[in-house]
C-alpha cells in the first residue's frame, strides 16, 4: 500500500507528485428543491438534502461529479427532501432543511452543518477541501470533548479519539490490522459520516479531525442524531445486518479433513467422528466446515451432510477457488460459506460482490437463510456475512485485544464479528477455556482446527471443546450449554438488529454514553452481550479480575447472586477456571431454553424459561421474537412475538406474560412456563391468574434468593400473570 501522509491527504513516494491545491472561494452557488450546486474556481460541489435528516455532499476538482461506486454499496439512493430553502448571511449562503441548515462558506469555500437554529454546530471545515494527485483531505473542527467511533473492525480499539485509523484492507489480523474495516464513523456531536467509495483511506481523530480516500473527490453522506439512530440511518443506506438461521448462533467447527499436511490423510467423512465428539460430550454443535485449508478439497459431500445432520448439524464449505460450484453444492447440502483471501484478494468491490453472490448462492438453491463468513470486506457486507478478524495466534494479548475489538464493530453496523476459539495457530488448555467463556456471548463463534501446535510441547494440538480433558471439558460444555439455552435470548436480538442495524455485542458507551468512564481504559476490555449482560473477560492468568466497571444501576452477579449499586469499580473479582464475571442489569427478562438443551432442533419447544432481575422500582418489558429459524418465509411475516412485563410493587412482583401473536411453521399451540425470579425474600403465595399454585408448583432458595415457579402447558394464545406476594 502506498504510504499515505494524513496531514496532507496526499499519498507520497515516487508513485504520486504533491500538486497539492484547496478549494478557492466560492464562485458559483445555485439550486433549490433539496439540490445545490457550488463552484469554486475548478471545484464543483454539489449537496443533496435526502429524507430522514440525511445530507450527500460531494466535490470533485475535475468538473464533474463521478460516482465510481455506482450501486456497490449504496443500492437505492434515498429519495431528496425538498422542502430547503437557500438564504445570503454575508459571510455564507444557508440552506435550510427540517433537520439542519448546511453553511457554504464564500470566502474562502468551507462547508460547515448546523442544527436548525444555525447556531448550534453539529461539524464545521476548518480548512477548505484540499486534494493532491493522490487524494482528497476533510479537514474538521474536534469538539472539546468530542468521541469518535466506527471505521468498521478495528482490531484493539473502540473509540478512537486522538488515534489514527485506516480504512482499507489488509492482512494483518492483529492488533492495530483493518481487514473488516469500513468507510464510516460516528461522532458524539450528534452526526456520522459514510463515504461512498472503494478507495482506500486514513482518518485522524486529532485536532483538527482529517479523514481521507485515494481519490480525487469527496462523495460522503452525512447523518444526524444519537449513536443509535446514526447506526440505523447509515445500515439503511448500505444495508441492514442480515437474519441469520438459528443454527448460526450455535458453536462452528471448522477442518480440513482431506490432503491435511498438518494432520496425515483422512477423508471427508471424518469429520463425522469429530461430530460423534460433540454429541457424546454433550455439546452443541450447529455447522462444520469439511474443507477449511488450502489444498484441501472434498469428497462424499451428500454423504457427509447427512451424517451431520443426523448430529443436527449444517455443513459448510470453505471457497478457497471460488464460488462457481456453489449451487451444486448447496443443492448437496451445503448451507455455510466461507471466503478466503485467495480468492477474494484486497477486497473492496471484490469482496462485498463475492459475499453477495455467496449468500444469494445458497438462498437461490434451497430454501434457507445464505450464511456466510468472510475475513475481509467493505461497507455493507453486514447485509451478508459474518466478519471474522482472521489468523491469530494465541496469548492473553490476543485475547485482550479482541473484546474491543467485536464491540466496537457495533458502532459501524456490524452484527457478526468474531475469531476463532483460541486462534488457529496455537493452543493452550487454559487459554482456550477463557476464551470460549467470553465467545460464548457473541452472537457467532467457530473454533478453528487441523493447525494449531500446543504450546508447550509444539506437537498438533485439535482444538474441540473436549480435546484438554478435565476440569477444561467441564467447564467448556457449561458454557456452550448456556450459549444453547440463552438463544431465544439472542434470536430476538438478531432479530432486532435485521431492524435497527445495532447488533449484540455492545460497548458500554452505547448504553451509557453519559457516564465518561464507559470510555476508559478499564472499560474498553469489557461489553454488553444485549442490553442485560455485562461480561468481563479474564484475559491474563490469574484467577481474580480487577477493573470491572458497572455504570449506573443495579446489578446482579450471575453466579453468586450478590448484587452492586452503579456506577462502581469491582477489584479482586474472584475468577477461578469455571467463572466468567458476569452481571446481569436489574429490570432484565431473557428468554432461556430448557436446562440441558444441546440443540435448536432437539429441545423442548413445549417449556420456555425466564430468567427475570426486577428492578426495585418501575417496570421493565421485553419482547420475544420467534420464527422458524432455517427458512426465509419470516421475510414474508412468517413469525410470532410475544411481550412479558415485570413489575416489582409494595407486595411483590408481578410478571405479565402476553398472547404469543402471528405464526410460523412448527409454532407449538401451548407451552409451560418456567420462571426464576431473582433477588427478594421467600414469597407467602403465588398466584396463576388470581388462583394460587400448589407449594409442589414453586420453590424459594435462601442462599441464593431466587423463587421458582413452574407452571402447566398454557395455551399460546391467551396471555396470564403470575404474582408473587410477600408479607410486606
Amino acid at each position: 500500500m502506498v504510504p499515505y501522509d494524513v496531514h496532507d491527504n496526499s499519498f507520497t513516494g515516487t508513485a504520486y507528485l504533491p500538486a497539492t491545491a484547496d478549494a478557492g472561494d466560492l464562485t458559483s452557488f445555485s439550486g433549490g428543491d433539496g439540490r445545490y450546486t457550488i463552484g469554486a474556481g475548478r471545484l464543483t460541489a454539489r449537496a443533496d438534502f435526502l429524507t430522514g435528516g440525511q445530507l450527500r455532499l460531494q466535490a470533485d476538482p475535475s468538473g464533474s461529479l463521478s460516482d465510481p461506486a455506482g450501486t456497490a454499496i449504496v443500492r437505492g439512493q434515498p429519495a431528496r427532501q425538498r422542502h430547503t430553502s437557500s438564504f445570503d448571511a454575508g459571510d455564507y449562503y444557508g440552506i435550510r432543511s427540517p433537520e439542519a441548515v448546511l453553511r457554504v462558506y464564500k470566502k474562502p469555500l468551507r462547508f460547515g452543518l448546523y442544527e436548525p437554529d444555525d447556531r448550534t454546530r453539529i461539524w464545521q471545515e476548518d480548512k477548505p477541501l484540499r486534494w493532491s494527485t493522490g487524494g482528497m483531505r476533510q479537514s474538521l473542527v474536534r469538539g472539546a470533548d468530542e468521541q469518535f467511533f466506527g471505521g468498521g473492525e478495528q482490531n484493539g480499539g473502540f473509540s478512537h479519539r486522538g488515534r489514527t485509523i485506516h480504512v482499507a484492507n489488509g492482512f494483518d489480523w492483529n492488533e492495530g490490522g483493518y481487514n473488516n474495516s469500513q468507510p464510516f464513523y460516528l461522532s458524539s456531536a450528534g452526526y456520522g459520516v459514510f463515504r461512498n467509495t472503494f478507495a482506500p483511506g486514513v482518518y485522524t481523530f486529532g485536532s483538527p479531525v482529517t479523514t481521507g480516500h485515494q481519490e480525487r473527490r469527496l462523495d460522503a453522506y452525512y447523518f444526524l442524531g444519537d449513536a443509535r439512530h446514526v447506526i440505523g440511518e447509515y445500515t439503511s443506506l448500505v444495508g441492514k445486518p442480515f437474519m441469520p438461521p438459528v443454527y448460526g448462533l450455535e458453536p462452528g467447527d471448522s477442518d480440513c479433513y482431506l490432503h491435511n499436511a498438518n494432520r496425515g490423510e483422512r477423508h471427508t467423512l471424518d469429520a463425522l467422528k469429530t461430530a460423534d465428539g460433540y454429541t457424546a460430550n454433550g455439546m452443541p454443535l450447529g455447522w462444520m466446515l469439511v474443507n477449511d485449508g488450502y489444498g484441501c478439497g472434498y469428497e462424499n459431500l451428500e454423504q457427509t451432510g447427512k451424517g451431520l445432520g443426523d448430529h443436527h448439524a449444517q455443513l459448510g464449505l470453505w471457497t478457497q477457488d471460488g464460488i462457481g460450484a456453489l449451487a451444486d453444492q448447496v443443492r448437496a447440502g451445503q448451507r455455510v460459506a466461507k471466503l478466503d483471501v485467495a480468492w477474494v484478494g484486497n477486497g473492496y468491490r471484490f469482496a462485498l460482490d463475492a459475499c453477495d453472490a455467496a449468500k444469494r448462492g445458497i438462498e437461490d438453491n434451497s430454501d434457507a437463510r445464505g450464511f456466510v463468513w468472510l475475513p475481509v470486506s467493505w461497507a455493507g457486507a453486514q447485509r451478508c456475512g459474518v466478519l471474522w478478524s482472521g489468523d491469530q495466534k494465541l496469548s492473553w494479548d490476543y485475547i485482550r485485544w479482541q473484546i474491543p475489538t467485536y464491540a466496537g464493530a457495533t458502532l459501524s453496523g456490524i452484527a457478526y464479528n468474531t475469531g476463532d476459539v483460541g486462534s488457529i495457530y496455537r493452543h493452550d488448555a487454559t487459554m482456550y477455556t477463557r476464551d470460549l467463556q467470553w465467545k460464548a456471548f457473541l452472537p457467532a463463534v467457530m473454533t478453528m482446527d487441523g493447525w494449531a501446535t500446543d504450546i508447550t510441547t509444539g506437537k498438533p494440538a485439535d482444538q474441540q471443546p473436549w480435546r484438554d480433558g478435565e476440569p477444561y471439558t467441564s467447564v467448556n460444555r457449561s458454557y456452550l450449554q448456556l450459549k444453547e439455552r440463552l438463544l431465544p435470548y439472542m434470536y430476538t436480538l438478531s432479530a432486532q438488529a435485521a431492524r435497527s442495524g445495532v447488533g449484540a455485542v455492545r460497548p458500554l458507551w452505547l448504553e451509557y454514553p453519559d457516564d465518561p468512564a464507559t470510555l476508559g481504559a478499564r472499560a474498553a476490555y469489557e461489553f454488553l452481550s444485549g442490553p442485560d449482560f455485562l461480561v468481563a473477560p479474564v484475559y491474563e492468568n490469574a484467577d481474580t479480575r480487577d477493573g470491572i466497571y458497572l455504570p449506573k444501576g443495579t446489578w446482579t452477579d450471575y453466579w453468586t447472586g450478590r448484587t452492586y449499586r452503579g456506577p462502581t469499580t469491582v477489584d479482586g473479582y474472584h475468577a477461578p477456571l469455571a467463572t466468567l464475571p458476569l452481571f446481569v442489569r436489574e429490570g432484565a427478562i431473557v428468554p432461556m431454553w430448557p436446562k440441558g438443551t444441546t440443540s435448536w432442533q432437539t429441545r423442548d419447544r413445549h417449556e420456555l424459561d425466564w430468567d427475570l432481575y426486577p428492578a426495585a422500582h418501575g417496570t421493565s418489558h421485553y419482547t420475544l421474537y420467534e420464527d422458524d429459524g432455517v427458512t426465509r418465509d419470516f421475510a414474508e411475516g412468517a413469525a410470532a412475538t410475544q411481550r412479558v412485563s415485570l413489575r416489582e410493587g409494595a407486595r411483590g412482583t408481578t410478571v405479565t406474560v402476553g398472547a404469543s401473536r402471528g405464526q410460523y411453521a412448527g409454532k407449538v399451540a401451548a407451552r409451560s412456563y418456567r420462571f426464576t425470579v431473582h433477588g427478594g425474600t421467600a414469597p407467602a403465595r403465588i398466584l396463576l391468574d388470581g388462583h394460587r399454585l400448589p407449594r409442589g408448583a414453586w420453590s424459594y432458595d435462601a442462599g441464593s434468593h431466587v423463587t421458582t415457579v413452574t407452571t402447566a402447558r398454557l395455551p399460546l394464545g391467551r396471555g396470564f400473570t403470575v404474582r408473587l406476594v410477600d408479607n410486606r
